[in-house]
């Protein structure tokens, strides 16, 4: 049962960590050069210069150096290190060894001859030696943080140097030279690599030589999708992969037996100066013996593969010439079948195996699934008939799957516990399908303004949610679909959340059609999406206070009235990182959605139920680069915006409370869930959550101090807008182990479309919305535990549009995070915790 632990707020105190901070920075800059580890006669290396790159790859050249110098940024590796050797002592390091030893050596002697804790303290005596020699090998914990010095190794330049020549022929540089120099000043070294790569040799012929009609026919007539092209740079990496794409080539063609060895490209650089003829052999298995090309005859498909009944024979069914073996058949053969790409009487192709490996995966019903192929023997002794028979094999996972969160909050001085609990069942019906059910509970403290307490609030919720491995449409879907993993999905949510202030519920209703176009890309086309919100029993100094924002043309009280929210939207998702985010990758998501074009039809009986009906429309996109800088250092940005706006206007009635009287008002409304909000721990990380903007528009209300009505600025409200631009920069890179760290700034804001004299700033304009982008930067801690990723992110608000004087407010600098309870106060540092990566 996993076990996660939230936190809504960090409150402690810094005052212990102030001696130990101090103590490194001063280790840090104290006058010990760090020249001083070195023993007489080393030097350090300091810095390398590649010179020379022009055509190149620098990146590529860097990572051959066989030395580096310590690392700098973000941390001075070297100086940590130093700073640890003033707490190290390889004398004590070695009595304790010593201590341990003789200490377990006594404890073994006592307990002989009972061999269990003789082992166990066996066992004992390992792990604590093994900790100490890693503190003599490598230092302490603080060093082993840092770097030790790079001592400069000749040896080292010049298989360097090698390396890089190596390289730089392997790219068509067959005249290139490469010098390394180096200078020494103050025993710290300086090395240059000289680098003459000379004009590069490019491709004047392609020619191929291949034994065999067939396959010569084959590579010829697919020439086109070849990755060698005349007048290209001579490149042995490309021909590598041209040799995979020819082995492919065949191999989906039914060559089951060809290899990539039996294919040779050769260079010949004295056709013409500064150029090469390069030739493709392709050889035959033996002398007169043509490659030869397998057709599937049969196809079994075991369903419960690793299930074993002895005296009990398999039960077989037979569908479209498939045969399907189980003891007890579980799955509809219909549903299996249309995921198998490899079918009986076909030829040999590799990428329908891999394909029906993917399906089948996909269907999320078995553990593992292999495919494999046994040769047909003939009567007659080994020969082949040049046929196969496929063997799938599936391994049933667990029907029920069960997952539960526990953990907790602690705000405003209240602990509130909660609870998500998830139930998965697999083959509900038969037929691969998948249904899903979830309860979660929650309660979170929160001040009450009327009576000076902290309560609880209550936040409960349920959802459903049926999944069917096709489309799920009136006409008989294509065979050729299924390579696409359509899904069908109807997902039903309930929320109700008890505040001081409101109770309100939501319940959605949604029906989504989903497809995979490649392992990194997915559509998914929701043509229903219904919500019904009701807010209710809102207390009457929250219904003051809507009803003076919405003067001001705040469209907060919408989220507080009853809503029928119809819409169809569609989404493009494309990620080729992972779940810890280790690739150089690339992420988008484009969200499309309409809503409310019917309300017409319905508006009428509606009204009558005081349930109001919004059309508009919404455009959200999200790009995000993950550039790889080292094994685990990376840089990342991402731009995120989107705009919504309503259709049409909508009669609305509103409550003056100055006038004591309603009034009818034609406004452009879209429902308040639809709008964009800026701030928090996956947006510009110095502001809360959803209270950054609009624009340079600062909340504002009247309160009365000494007899007279001031405006008090408002930190608490949400900011909600039409149109949202943000984008953040991180540096990702690590400290210690499962220790990582990050530097980041994020920018961004949100503005309103309607122009507001109550809202001066908060409207979009061309020739001012640049200047109203709040920034903010900081670093972070993540604990990457590869299950698991905690993070905490400390970030501080550098320029502020809505800021009172100067907008550059980073000179305010604190790490006190504020009374959350007074609505009066910001925090100039946002301290936000959370579960993976941020972006």
């Amino acid at each position: 049962m996993p076990f996660t632990i939230r936190w809504a707020r960090v409150i402690s105190s810094l005052a212990n960590w102030r001696g130990l901070l101090t103590s490194l920075a001063l280790g840090l800059l104290i006058g010990c050069s760090p020249t001083k580890l070195l023993q007489p006669g080393q030097n350090l290396l300091s810095k390398i210069k590649l010179e020379g790159v022009k055509q190149a790859n620098e990146e590529r050249l860097e990572a051959l150096y066989q030395q580096k110098p310590n690392s700098k940024f973000p941390l001075p590796k070297l100086g940590i290190y130093q700073f640890g050797t003033l707490f190290y002592d390889s004398v004590r390091i070695r009595r304790e060894i010593n201590k341990d030893q003789r200490k377990f050596d006594a404890k073994i002697q006592a307990a002989r001859p009972d061999s269990v804790k003789v082992g166990k303290l066996l066992t004992k005596r390992e792990q604590h030696v093994q900790r100490h020699q890693l503190a003599l090998d490598k230092g302490n914990a603080i060093m082993r943080i840092g770097e030790a010095p790079v001592v400069y190794d000749t040896a080292r330049t010049r298989a360097t140097v090698q390396q890089i020549g190596v390289f730089l022929k392997s790219q068509g540089f067959f005249r290139s030279h490469v010098l390394a120099t180096d200078t020494v000043e103050d025993r710290q070294v300086t090395v240059t690599l000289h680098v003459t790569e000379g004009k590069p040799f490019t491709y004047e012929r392609l020619d191929y030589d291949i034994a065999d009609s067939a396959v010569a026919h084959l590579v010829l007539t697919n020439q086109a999708t070849s990755l060698l092209h005349l007048h290209d740079r001579y490149n042995e990496e490309v021909i590598g992969q041209e040799r995979s794409r020819i082995e492919t080539l065949l191999k989906n063609s039914g060559y089951y037996d060809f290899r990539s060895q039996y294919i040779t490209l050769e260079a010949d650089t004295s056709y013409t100066p500064g150029t090469v003829r390069l030739r493709t052999f392709i050889a035959n298995p033996g002398p007169n013996e043509p490659h030869q090309i397998y057709t599937i005859r049969n196809v079994n498909f075991l369903t419960d593969a690793g299930v074993t009944r002895f005296g009990v024979t398999r039960d077989t069914i037979v569908r479209d010439s498939v045969r399907y073996l189980a003891y007890k058949h579980r799955f509809s053969t219909k549903v299996l079948d249309r995921k198998l790409a490899v079918r009986p009487g076909q030829l040999y192709n590799i990428q329908n195996t891999i394909l029906t490996q993917r399906q089948l995966a996909d269907l999320d019903i078995f553990r593992f699934n292999t495919v494999s192929y046994r040769r047909v023997r003939t009567g007659e002794g080994d020969t082949t008939s040049r046929q196969l028979d496929a063997f799938i094999n599936a391994s049933p996972t667990k029907k029920y799957q069960e997952t539960t969160e526990l953990g907790g909050t602690y705000v405003s001085g209240k602990p509130g516990p909660f609870a998500n609990v998830r139930l998965k069942i697999r083959n509900v019906f038969g037929g691969a399908e998948s249904l899903e059910l979830g309860l979660r509970a929650g309660f979170e403290g929160q001040y009450n303004r009327l009576n000076g307490q902290s309560v609880l609030t209550t936040q409960l919720g349920a959802n459903a949610s049926l999944i069917l491995p096709q489309f799920l449409v009136p006409w008989r879907a294509n065979r050729y679909l299924t390579r696409y993993n359509p899904k069908t999905r109807l997902n039903g949510t309930y929320t109700y959340v008890k505040r001081p202030e409101y109770t309100r519920t939501n319940l959605e209703g949604t029906y989504d059609y989903i497809w995979q176009r490649s392992a990194y890309h997915q559509y998914v086309l929701t043509p229903v999406d219904l919500s019904l919100v009701n807010a209710r029993n809102i207390a009457r100094y929250f219904q003051r206070q809507l009803d003076s924002l919405a003067l001001t043309g705040s469209p907060l009280i919408r989220s507080f009235t009853q809503q029928f929210v119809p819409s169809m939207n569609a989404t493009s998702l494309y990620n080729s990182n992972d779940f810890n985010q280790t690739r150089d990758a690339r992420y988008y998501r484009l969200f499309v959605e309409i809503g409310g074009l019917t309300r017409s039809l319905y508006q009428g009986l509606l009204n009558d139920r005081n349930i109001q009906v919004y059309n508009f429309a919404r455009l959200a996109i999200d790009y995000r680069r993950y550039i790889k800088l080292a094994p685990q250092s990376f840089f990342v940005y991402r731009f995120n915006g989107g705009v919504a706006h309503a259709l049409s206007t909508t009669t609305v009635d509103r409550y003056d409370p100055e006038k004591q009287e309603t009034v009818k008002l034609q406004q452009y409304i879209i429902p308040y869930d639809k709008y964009f909000f800026a701030g928090g721990a996956s947006s510009v990380r110095a502001w809360r959550p959803r209270r950054l903007g609009p624009g340079g528009y600062a909340t504002k209300y009247n309160v009365e101090q000494d007899g007279q009505s001031v405006l008090v600025r408002n930190y608490n409200v949400e900011q909600p807008g039409e149109v949202l631009l943000e984008g953040n920069l991180e540096y990702r890179f690590p400290v210690y182990s499962f220790i990582k760290g990050a530097v980041f700034t994020d920018f961004g804001n949100v503005w309103s479309l309607q122009k507001n004299e109550f809202r001066k700033g908060a409207e979009f304009q061309i020739n001012q919305f640049y200047k109203q982008f709040a920034v903010g930067s900081g670093i972070g801690i993540r604990l990457d535990f590869t299950f698991l990723i905690l993070r905490l992110d400390i970030a501080t608000k550098v320029y502020d549009p809505t800021a009172e004087g100067s907008n550059w407010v980073l000179r305010k600098f604190s790490l006190r995070t504020g009374n959350p309870n007074n609505i009066n106060q910001d925090a100039p540092t946002a301290f936000n915790l959370g579960i993976g990566y941020p972006f």
